[in-house]
């Protein structure tokens, strides 16, 4: 138990880099002569860029009268506390994709977005931190005050960053919370069956590891929801999915609730979990309700889930065998 003990304090205390560490990375010194799109490194968001239903639900929630889940017409609740809405013109989707691409062939090396995706960008390090900022403050943060009114009470800070997944690089991404207060995730490209999304419950709760919805990308689209909310990218069958994700942050959120950082945060388990919702990476039970992924060996020392003392009634002992 002590080991189990030592990984969960450690995943919890394990945050990654943030913007103070991606300031005028390498990355974005040596890209800078390179880029092919200039406006896309400017702190501003031409109107042309947005979606009208975009607008739309914006301008709802700066009127006052805003009401959750309600807010207007062009935001679809999926399920409980995760939305979805129309987010980019195709003129911007165009211009951000060409711009990508042009990265990727540039051959400077980038950092992984995260510890989970082998195939990413880290866009604030290769210069478009300031409009990423502009968007984050100007679009994303009106809705999600009104939608998430403690996490997003402000942003101060984000990580936002390209995946991709194909079938010869990754096909997906395993069972996780992320490390933000809120998410976006918007789709970009390209043509692809498969990669959709499942949702689980929030990180600590006691039907954390319950499915309760499963989410398909739609180009120029984006899905927003908590950072806390257990998810994952199924397996592509076949093309290719990129999408950008913006890790907002709320420091003075983050400072007020310690306890999320703390192991008695987490509940008791109501019972066994959904299939879905297992995570190689994290859970302890894995094995128990379904065979090792194939090529996935590393990280399976990293099982914590559930912590010492909150498994659900009848766990199965299964740690000598992951």
């Amino acid at each position: 138990m002590g080991t189990v003990t030592s990984l969960f304090a450690r995943w919890w205390n394990t945050v990654p880099a943030l913007e103070e560490d991606e300031e005028e990375a390498d990355a974005t010194k040596r890209y800078r002569p390179l880029r092919k799109h200039p406006e896309l490194f400017q702190a501003r968001v031409p109107a042309t860029w947005v979606a009208p239903e975009l607008l739309e639900i914006v301008n709802a929630c700066k009127s006052g009268n805003a009401k959750k889940p309600e807010i207007c017409s062009a935001l679809r609740v999926e399920v409980k506390d995760v939305y979805s809405f129309l987010c980019f013109s195709p003129e911007f989707v165009k211009l951000f994709v060409s711009e990508i691409e042009n990265f990727y062939a540039s051959g400077i090396p980038a950092r992984r977005p995260n510890s989970m995706n082998n195939y990413g960008v880290i866009v604030n390090e290769i210069g478009m931190r300031p409009m990423i900022t502009e968007f984050q403050q100007q679009y994303i943060w009106p809705i999600a005050k009104v939608l998430f009114p403690e996490e997003a009470s402000q942003f101060d800070s984000h990580h936002s960053f390209i995946v991709r997944y194909t079938a010869a690089e990754d096909l997906g991404l395993d069972m996780h919370t992320d490390d933000s207060d809120v998410t976006f995730n918007v789709c970009l490209g390209y043509d692809f069956t498969g990669a959709t999304l499942t949702f689980c419950g929030y990180m600590g709760a006691p039907d954390h590891r319950q499915a309760t919805h499963v989410y398909s990308h739609e180009i120029g689209r984006a899905v927003l929801h908590l950072g806390s909310r257990r998810h994952g990218a199924d397996d592509i069958e076949n093309g290719t999915r990129m999408n950008l994700i913006i890790w907002s942050h709320n420091s003075a959120w983050r400072r007020a609730h310690p306890s999320r950082l703390r192991r008695e945060y987490y509940s008791k388990e109501a019972g066994p979990p959904d299939p879905v919702c297992l995570s190689y990476t994290h859970d302890r039970d894995f094995l128990a309700y379904k065979e090792k992924p194939s090529g996935r060996a590393s990280g399976r020392n990293r099982a914590w889930c559930p912590p010492p003392g909150k498994e659900y009634e009848n766990f199965p002992d299964s740690d000598e065998t992951m």
